[in-house]
């Protein structure tokens, strides 16, 4: 198989959540999805996760449709299901359930054997001083960067 470099990430999530805890999932997709997401066609900027019934729904994630496929392509805005172990799941839902933690994908790619795979993390919605804290050591950064580059 040959290998892709696909790499859809969520840049907004670690700038808004503070990310305590990642997972690896396997999704549940049809064939056009699959397609879509190989030519790079998805996207998960506003996307989340939520328990149905014990297992585990990505939301809002953007597949768009096979522009090859006939009557049979899919929805581009449906929920999917995420394949992870029972333990996982049973120790995430208690997380989200209990302490009002939130689950958010932060990357979609596909690994090597070809198969469509979505990083997901167990988060805490950050406060506004947080963000600003966020945004002050970027900006220091940058400068600093800038400076070494002059004595360069």
């Amino acid at each position: 198989m040959s290998k892709n470099n696909i790499n859809i990430k969520n840049r907004k999530a670690k700038f808004q959540y503070e990310v305590l805890e990642k997972f690896i999932a396997g999704i549940k997709l049809a064939g056009t999805e699959i397609k879509s997401i190989r030519a790079g066609k998805a996207g998960i900027a506003e996307s989340f996760c939520e328990f149905h019934n014990g297992e585990l729904f990505v939301i809002n994630m953007h597949v768009e449709e096979y522009s090859h496929a006939t009557h049979f392509n899919h929805t581009p805005k449906s929920e999917r299901k995420l394949l992870l172990n029972k333990k996982e799941l049973r120790k995430l839902e208690k997380q989200v359930t209990s302490s009002g933690l939130t689950i958010i994908p932060l990357r979609l790619f596909i690994n090597d054997r070809g198969f469509a795979k979505l990083s997901i993390a167990l988060c805490k919605g950050k406060k506004i001083h947080d963000k600003r804290e966020t945004i002050k050591d970027r900006d220091s950064k940058r400068r600093l960067d800038r400076i070494k580059k002059e004595f360069n």
